[in-house]
């Protein structure tokens, strides 16, 4: 008999969010599984302030919100990563910043995540994103990961690579393991150790074995 499936970890969170009636559904729907939402927000400031006084294990934030409705959260987000690096930070936007989103994830060194509002379709797929972040993995939409690969000045340098190896490379950029991405393409996990071993040599960076550290490289050549 197998054994039983461990229960997901009691998160404290905190969410950053402007429009009331979606603070308050993601506030209902963290509850119902099991998680303690430990300050709701409507804004970048008070975001700080509540982690700051909470210092909880997960923030989801808005990427828009006031006074000036443009980078906000991604900017709060950075100063959070900074200021208390124990602390996930899942960005939870239907707006793609990529500069902002491309320096946040230069910046970190795990715990953070990028997912779009029209693009999640399941809650528990939503519940495991943050479970991972805040257990200090990375999470990424393939649009968001998209949009970064196309923007920067290096962005050229992915002419050097093969199909097949963008294709891994992106799934690298979402934290994918090379077991996980063996399993999307149906290869076995040698092959994509080779295909790994082979964008890091392109791309003149060092392989790692660490997947945050494999997220950071795939986002660090994009910096400008």
């Amino acid at each position: 008999m197998p054994p039983p499936a461990a229960h997901p970890a009691r998160l404290r969170i905190v969410i950053a969010e402007d429009a009331a009636i979606m603070r308050d559904g993601l506030t209902q729907t963290l509850a119902r599984r099991g998680h303690d939402v430990v300050a709701a927000v409507a804004d970048a400031e008070a975001l700080r302030q509540a982690v700051d006084t909470h210092r909880p294990d997960v923030a989801i934030i808005d990427v828009r919100m006031p006074p000036t409705h443009t980078d906000e959260g991604l900017r709060a987000a950075q100063s959070i990563h900074r200021d208390h690096p124990q602390v996930g930070v899942l960005v939870f936007s239907q707006y793609i910043e990529a500069q902002s989103a491309t320096d946040l994830f230069a910046g970190a060194a795990g715990g953070v995540g990028y997912l779009l509002k029209d693009r999640v379709a399941d809650v528990s797929d939503f519940i495991d994103a943050i479970s991972r972040v805040a257990a200090g993995g990375t999470v990424l939409d393939p649009e968001v990961v998209r949009q970064l690969l196309s923007v920067g000045r290096r962005a050229d340098a992915l002419a050097v690579l093969t199909p097949r190896e963008r294709e891994v490379l992106a799934l690298i950029a979402q934290g994918r393991s090379n077991t996980a991405i063996a399993d999307t393409f149906t290869i076995s996990p040698r092959v994509v150790e080779k295909h790994v071993a082979s964008i890091f040599a392109k791309l003149g960076m060092p392989p790692s074995h660490n997947d945050n550290r494999r997220v950071l490289a795939a986002i660090k050549y994009l910096e400008s």
